[in-house]
């Protein structure tokens, strides 16, 4: 349910005036304390006195700060649902059902570049608009996934580990496959959007020799990064002694990186995705793990989140867990919190109540996302 704060503010801003076109918005999450929207109240007041608006525009706390998992999109008041034009959503799904709680729906915001947990059919059979934030937390996740690959490939996830043993490891270095020269290695890059690309220059300032696959980019990004590009996704991984995902999850790249692509990797090799759990098969990044034909490898994100704290979840993640002698140092998994900083955190504020204002009341074509083929 709304806070009373949320929902006295709704009353109050139910009663206008006729003449005014009034919206009314939720951000679904609840990711901030209530009555905290001086953000968002600011963006959406109406500027322009030719054409003025009014917003009515409060959270719902589906899925506050802190709170891995979210309630149902029924809790919401059906006086409020009944008058939602926008929503903005982080981490909840948004499935055809859910849709059908909002009749007046006509734009939906994905606070985030993913939007693989939204009904795109369902949506697009209403006319709903979808879009995303493709340019909110782009430094922060390539910083993260450098991070995940130098903390990986310089042994300092293996002697952190080691150090805080029940006894300490000694004090020395570790021959080990998994720490090597990053200088005139190749780093590989799966996917080459804004986050791939900001990827691609950070690797290139370490000394890395950069290679990218991305069958969708344009001819001429290698030239523009001065990076080399495969056309031949089998070379990418052929080549690759690190590898970075980032590409979307749709039904083109889900389980895409299996057993048949990381086998392919020369031996020692080390992998990071920070992109969509959804790509990447953990029974055959298990298996490779066991192999050494991967060395070590960083998740920021895992097929089904949130993992429990307890109860069953993926063998791998359980042998990480339990520090399991054969995983030291190998693995380094966060709670696809890639994205996270305080001033991301204002970023993405700012701009999916922009791009709602701009699309749902100033009818701008703005991060929009095509319907699916059909």
């Amino acid at each position: 349910m709304a806070s009373s704060l949320d929902e006295q503010r709704h009353k109050e801003l139910s009663a206008t005036d006729d003449s005014i076109p009034t919206y009314t918005v939720i951000h679904a999450d609840g990711l901030y304390d209530a009555g905290d929207d001086v953000i968002e109240q600011e963006i959406f007041k109406s500027t322009d006195t030719s054409k003025p608006f009014k917003v009515n525009y409060l959270q719902t706390n589906l899925s506050p700060a802190g709170i891995p998992i979210y309630k149902p999109w029924s809790t919401i008041d059906k006086s409020i649902r009944d008058k939602v034009d926008g929503i903005t959503i982080l981490k909840p799904d948004f499935t055809a059902a859910d849709l059908e709680l909002f009749p007046r729906l006509k734009v939906l915001v994905r606070m985030g570049v993913g939007y693989d947990r939204v009904d795109r059919v369902a949506l697009a059979q209403r006319g709903v608009t979808l879009c995303n934030l493709p340019d909110y937390g782009t430094c922060e996740i390539a910083d993260h996934a450098i991070a995940l690959a130098l903390a990986l490939r310089r042994g300092i996830a293996l002697h952190h580990d080691l150090q805080r043993a029940d006894p300490p490891g000694e004090w020395t270095y570790v021959d080990t496959p998994l720490v090597s020269r990053i200088q005139s290695a190749t780093l590989g890059i799966l996917g080459t959007g804004l986050i791939g690309t900001a990827v691609a220059l950070r690797a290139k300032a370490f000394g890395w020799n950069v290679l990218v696959y991305d069958p969708f980019a344009p001819n001429g990004i290698d030239k523009t990064l001065g990076v080399e590009r495969t056309r031949d996704i089998k070379t990418l991984f052929r080549r690759s002694t690190t590898l970075s995902l980032h590409c979307p999850a749709n039904d083109a790249t889900r389980g895409l990186v299996n057993y048949g692509l990381l086998s392919l990797m020369p031996k020692g090799a080390v992998l990071v995705n920070t992109a969509r759990g959804e790509i990447l098969n953990l029974d055959d990044v298990e298996r490779c793990l066991k192999e050494n034909i991967l060395s070590g490898v960083g998740l920021d994100v895992l097929p089904n989140e949130p993992i429990p704290v307890k109860g069953p979840i993926h063998p791998l993640l359980q042998a990480y867990r339990n520090r399991e002698e054969w995983l030291r140092g190998r693995m380094v998994v966060t709670p696809h919190s890639a994205y996270h900083s305080p001033e991301s955190l204002v970023d993405i504020r700012v701009k999916s109540a922009e791009v709602m204002r701009d699309v749902l009341i100033h009818g701008m074509k703005i991060n929009i996302i095509p319907p699916p083929k059909q």
